[in-house]
């Protein structure tokens, strides 16, 4: 005989057509935050009528504060992180919370096995970078009152759930930085992309520049490789292998992937901006130091670590919105010496 599924947080906000935030604030009896008696009865109707019982274990689990949070990374590896990592421990080191990091290697299982740890109530927020788990998966933790910020590569609709986004919109940014470079004379422009993470939005930008400036992208100038050093090398010998057919500039979708390529047109005699123009994303540390210094997409990543941080403390203290927020930080091209 099937076991009856026990009823949640999410099913009592849909019966009484509330946020399940809301739900949360009156079974953890949460004071910070003003309800309307109307509200809160036809909640606790709701509650009557589903039979739903508080996981009292879990809700004083919540009541004491691990004064902790996670970080949940794809790729230790890729300055990217550790330069966001570190502006989440910036407002960290203010609040007096400890932050631990998670490395996932973009990979789906451990993605979910990330997630499975932090439901055994280790922390009390998690800030992530997750190329697979949706929003819908991280709802477990916003029933344990885990706060959750994420990561984005574009706009994300925050809906009715206490999960905030904080997001830089690569399909403008990309867009931006292709129309430099047709602004610059450039007609043959060539992109590495990969399958990974925020790739495919930079790739929708610059199938959109070209469009918008009518400018064709002719077969085998979309090459896909490892979201790394390596795929960025391995793809920009192919298009090296075009000969006369080769474009001028080519666009990768970051900047460890861009590094690569450099390396694949030194091994090739050929120079940087000469023979190709080459633009990167995501300003990396390092990008300033390449020979020559690489043109990129900045997104600021202490700064977006900062502002993580900001927003998931606000969800721990009770000062967020009762609604998740999407909030949109700033990109910058940064032109130096590899575009020319």
């Amino acid at each position: 005989m099937a076991t009856k599924k026990r009823p949640t947080q999410a099913d009592v906000a849909r019966s009484a057509n509330v946020s399940q935030a809301m739900v949360s604030y009156v079974v953890n009896d949460n004071h910070n935050v003003t309800i309307p008696d109307d509200t809160r009865q036809r909640i606790l109707n709701a509650m009557d009528i589903l039979g739903y019982v508080p996981n009292i274990n879990a809700r004083r689990l919540r009541s004491n504060k691990t004064k902790t949070i996670a970080g949940v990374i794809p790729d230790i590896m890729n300055p990217f992180y550790p330069a966001f990592e570190r502006g989440i421990q910036d407002y960290t080191d203010q609040v007096g919370y400890d932050l631990i990091i998670y490395n996932t290697d973009g990979n789906a299982e451990k993605e979910r096995k990330c997630l499975v740890s932090l439901l055994q109530g280790r922390v009390d927020g998690v800030i992530g970078v997750f190329f697979h788990l949706t929003a819908r998966d991280l709802f477990p933790l916003l029933e344990q009152n885990i706060a959750v910020v994420r990561l984005e590569s574009t706009p994300k609709d925050a809906g009715l759930q206490p999960l905030d986004n904080l997001f830089v919109d690569n399909v403008a940014a990309a867009k931006e930085g292709v129309s430099y470079l047709i602004q610059h004379g450039h007609a043959r422009i060539a992109m590495i992309t990969s399958h990974d993470g925020p790739a495919r939005y930079r790739l929708a930008g610059y199938q959109q520049a070209m469009a918008l400036h009518g400018v064709s992208i002719p077969e085998g100038f979309i090459e896909i490789g490892e979201f790394n050093e390596q795929g960025g090398y391995e793809a920009m010998q192919r298009l090296i292998g075009l000969g006369q057919q080769r474009p001028t500039a080519v666009f990768c979708a970051n900047d460890y992937m861009a590094m690569g390529a450099m390396v694949a047109i030194r091994e090739a005699n050929l120079k940087i901006p000469q023979d190709f123009a080459i633009l990167g994303f995501d300003d990396i540390e390092t990008a300033k130091l390449t020979s020559p210094s690489l043109t990129t997409l900045s997104q600021s990543q202490r700064e977006l670590g900062c502002a993580a941080g900001r927003l998931l403390f606000e969800r721990i203290d009770g000062t967020a919105p009762t609604q998740g927020r999407s909030v949109q930080m700033p990109h910058l091209l940064v032109v130096r010496h590899s575009t020319g």
